[in-house]
């Protein structure tokens, strides 16, 4: 890990930051973004993601990744990147462990069906519900509610956000209203994220059998590197060659991002944080790799996201989101106390509720099911 004072003058330093919205006194032995990591690894959001979807429920298999094994191959990543490019790992591994904390249980089923839900009451959205979770919903100080990151933690986990939305949030979401940047460290774990999700899903999904090597071959990217496997590992078969591949994926991502990135900074030549923040985004896949990934991402969306089978369990999964949620606006008082509203504000109802269901993991969520619909279960 670099020390802070061998960081790139452009990079994010915890002691030069916008802050806390509560100042607190530094810490004698850790940074101010280590701390934030620190704070998010401690919460329950985050313990939670152990059994939340990435593609495959919880129960469908040990060793499909979870919403909590993405956000640490997307930390692993990002802190590679960001010790290459001299940024500041503390931070890329604070915004990396918290990106999902908002997510709802079943995957992106689970959102897009509570944004539906929601639609009368603000809408729905993962990276405002993550910001929510750690500036209001966990509870861990007296003196405030939620963590108290930094501001630019926060502002990396707000990955998205309408210009509306933008409004009520302030200065976290400043940005979104004068089209300017977030810090190369938000950048690049956005970029991390997606290496991550494109490695890990290729992988979960020739575990579960839904998708193929020979249909995997049909993708000019992976073939290449397939390829280069059976040359330099002739005979090579099953989870060997496999993971010989992904390795070779997340490399050529990874290396090809260092590459354009470093050459994208030297052109704009920033000296300071706020010259990225004014410059167009700088963290990239060259435009050959882009197109790459992007029909590596197209193949993954057509054949396994919306294989059969995965959808099967998204209609599940979003009959169980939209009842819970109905049965809870025609009855708040079914809600445990914590999540009650007294206010008579009907908005007011329909977000605890929200935030009810978001914080829910995959197994529970299908319990309180059972629980509310079911004369077997209490």
């Amino acid at each position: 890990m670099l020390p802070e004072q061998f960081l790139a003058p452009y990079a994010a330093h915890s002691e030069g930051g916008a802050g806390r919205l509560y100042p607190e006194t530094a810490h004698a032995s850790r940074s101010q973004f280590q701390r934030d990591r620190d704070r998010i690894i401690h919460s329950s959001a985050f313990r939670r993601l152990e059994y939340k979807t990435q593609v495959f429920l919880n129960h469908e298999g040990d060793l499909f990744r979870t919403r909590l094994t993405h956000s640490l191959e997307v930390a692993q990543i990002g802190r590679s990147l960001a010790r290459n490019l001299r940024l500041n790992e503390d931070l890329v591994e604070a915004i990396s462990l918290a990106h999902d904390l908002g997510h709802t249980p079943f995957g992106h089923v689970g959102q897009d069906v509570l944004n539906e839900c929601m639609k009368d009451y603000g809408g729905f959205e993962h990276n405002l519900q993550s910001l929510r979770v750690v500036d209001e919903l966990e509870e861990h100080y007296g003196a405030y509610n939620g963590l108290n990151l930094m501001f630019e933690t926060r502002e990396g986990i707000l990955k998205h956000c309408s210009l509306n939305n933008a409004k009520l949030l302030g200065p976290v979401a400043q940005r979104f209203i004068d089209r300017t940047q977030p810090s190369l460290e938000a950048q690049l774990t956005n970029l991390a994220d997606e290496i991550a999700y494109n490695s890990h899903d290729i992988d979960d999904g020739l575990r579960s059998g839904l998708i193929t090597i020979e249909q995997l071959e049909q993708v000019e990217f992976f073939a290449r590197l397939w390829r280069d496997v059976q040359q330099a590992f002739p005979g090579l078969s099953g989870r060997r060659a496999i993971y010989e591949t992904l390795r070779r994926l997340i490399t050529a991502l990874a290396d090809d991002l260092i590459a354009t990135s470093s050459a994208r900074i030297a052109e704009a030549d920033p000296q300071h944080i706020d010259d990225v923040r004014a410059a167009p985004p700088l963290i990239r896949f060259s435009d050959e790799m882009r197109k790459d990934a992007t029909e590596l991402k197209r193949f993954l969306y057509a054949n396994l996201y919306r294989h059969y089978k995965v959808g099967r369990m998204r209609v599940k999964a979003s009959r169980i989101v939209r009842e819970l949620f109905e049965a809870f606006m025609a009855e708040p008082a079914l809600l445990p106390p914590d999540y009650q509203d007294k206010s008579g504000d009907v908005n007011k109802v329909a977000r605890k509720i929200a935030d009810y269901i978001a914080g829910m993991t995959d197994r529970y969520a299908i319990r309180e099911h059972r629980r509310l619909f079911s004369l077997d279960e209490l």
